[in-house]
């Protein structure tokens, strides 16, 4: 059942800052008409970016050639030009070519690829520890640390502009949100109540699946301020397109800030995990 938090002062507060970020010019959320990927906020997106752009030079590279030769072998060995067909049915050198370069290319992409894998999946130490708990159909969040918690809840399109978002941002805003300071490592604990969600955000380079009875982990070090935005990213029932993912990165400062206020309002409320029943 949904728990009706209402924020405090400062933490209402902060609920304006949607709007300062945009006009920062970074706000984590999709473009109308976007191709690409998302500004990446963390160096584990970065990575992620540089080796999608590397695998499309090399995919690119193969692609071109093969065509090429597609077209060399149509002009030069069609019936009207070549009316004699070679009698040969083997060609070693060839064959060796077509099993070392491609092996060669899979140990070059390996290489990149690799590093950045071990990355994401070796935790480092956390400044701070953040639980979260998919359920149908919204997210619980127990700061460990500092042992509150609270849910979040997809944002109504009338209660939108309450909370200091846009119209645009409709299907994106939740009424709670996850804040974090910048530039420092944050570790999230995924797990699920109920069923298999998967925790994501786009801009962060981080994507874990919440599976009940398993806690598993993801880190990030976010180097911008602003909200930047997910969604669920495991089917996980008729409501899985509702149940969106906001994080606020601002400085240490308004951290100290939202923190206080934030064990003021929810410190000493209960859990409020749901296990469903079997």
């Amino acid at each position: 059942m949904k728990n009706a938090f209402s924020l405090s002062g400062l933490f209402a507060a902060l609920s304006v800052l949607p709007a300062a970020a945009q006009e920062g010019g970074l706000v984590g959320k999709p473009v109308p008409g976007g191709t690409g990927f998302q500004p990446a906020a963390t160096e584990l997106a970065r990575d992620i970016h540089s080796l999608d752009w590397l695998l499309l030079v090399i995919i690119t590279v193969i692609c071109v050639f093969v065509t090429a030769l597609l077209i060399w072998c149509i002009v030069r060995y069609n019936r009207r030009a070549n009316p004699t067909s070679a009698t040969f049915t083997h060609h070693t050198p060839i064959e060796i070519a077509w099993t070392v370069v491609p092996i060669v290319i899979l140990v070059f992409i390996g290489a990149f690829s690799l590093p950045v894998l071990f990355k994401q999946q070796e935790i480092p130490e956390a400044d701070i520890t953040i639980k979260v708990t998919g359920y149908q159909w919204y997210w619980g969040y127990e700061y460990v640390d500092h042992e509150f918690n609270f849910d979040s809840f997809m944002l109504a399109r009338e209660d939108l502009s309450e909370y200091g978002y846009n119209d645009d941002e409709y299907l994106l805003a939740t009424d709670t949100r996850v804040v974090v300071p910048v530039n420092k490592i944050v570790v999230m604990q995924v797990t699920g109540a109920d069923v298999i969600h998967s925790w994501t955000i786009p801009s962060f380079g981080v994507k874990q699946d919440a599976v009940p009875g398993r806690l598993a982990e993801l880190w990030f070090k976010a180097e911008k301020t602003g909200i930047f935005f997910g969604q669920c990213s495991e089917l996980c029932g008729k409501d899985h397109a509702y149940m969106p993912i906001t994080v606020e990165v601002v400085t240490q400062e308004e951290y100290d800030s939202w923190l206080q206020g934030a064990i003021e309002q929810y410190a000493g409320k209960p859990l409020t995990y749901q296990v469903a029943a079997n």
